[in-house]
């Protein structure tokens, strides 16, 4: 098993290579700064919000996985589920990316 960054390094790390391929990157909450988790809140242009977590997998990987989407007729339950995963988890970062094919960037970013 890989030893874990700590969150406020993974962050910073993952902040400047969204800038390096020509996006923008904001923390919308600090966690706990060594252990916090931490999620991807994806925008870009008029596409649907889309909310990436970490998935543990059998093989011990953790992959970061699509866990939510905007519905675009209701965009506000986008918004509430973040704020309760916030009230369930005041470690919990959450990192809002916008870049185009956040899918693929963050698929290579987290390999």
């Amino acid at each position: 098993m890989t030893e874990r960054l700590p969150a406020h390094v993974e962050v910073t790390g993952l902040i400047r290579a969204v800038e390096a391929a020509g996006g923008f990157a904001t923390v919308l909450a600090r966690g706990e700064r060594d252990g916090g988790t931490v999620l991807l809140v994806t925008i870009h242009r008029s596409e649907p919000a889309a909310l990436y977590e970490r998935m543990p997998r059998p093989d011990g990987s953790r992959p970061f996985l699509a866990a939510k989407r905007e519905n675009t007729e209701n965009p506000q339950e986008f918004s509430d589920y973040l704020e309760r995963r916030r009230r369930q988890d005041p470690d919990l970062w959450l990192v809002e990316l916008d870049i185009p094919d956040a899918e693929r960037f963050i698929a290579s970013w987290a390999s």
